[in-house]
């Protein structure tokens, strides 16, 4: 079992807690969907959020999962002009039979563009 990192975002369409907690479990959801990851996978999770979102923590999303036992951690992206705005990344460390090429990496949405070289 190897320790990797997973990486996804997703583009939020207005900074309200309920709709922030809805797109952040539903990203999760999906990178652990398409590696075939359970929640017992994770090592701990890093959440970035750009400075336009304040309504809440992103890792709020993840504990109301259900997903009590994980180390998170939120922290503010770099303010840069002309930056896609309302934007939440996840770097999760997980435990994986996968190699790091065969990681699905996942950018929901207008959030694709970020990288469009890894985006599944």
């Amino acid at each position: 079992m190897a320790v990797r990192a997973v990486r996804g975002a997703v583009q939020l369409e207005r900074d309200e807690p309920g709709h922030m907690h809805e797109q952040v479990s539903a990203l999760l959801t999906a990178i652990l969907e398409r590696n075939g990851l359970t929640p017992d996978d994770l090592i701990s999770v890093w959440f970035t959020a750009t400075p336009d979102l304040h309504s809440d923590f992103p890792a709020v999303a993840v504990r109301k999962l259900g997903i009590t036992d994980v180390p998170l951690i939120c922290a503010q992206e770099l303010d840069i002009a002309g930056a896609m705005p309302r934007v939440v990344r996840i770097l999760a460390h997980i435990e994986t039979d996968l190699a790091k090429s065969d990681l699905a990496h996942v950018y929901l949405g207008a959030a694709a563009a970020l990288r469009k070289d890894i985006a599944q």
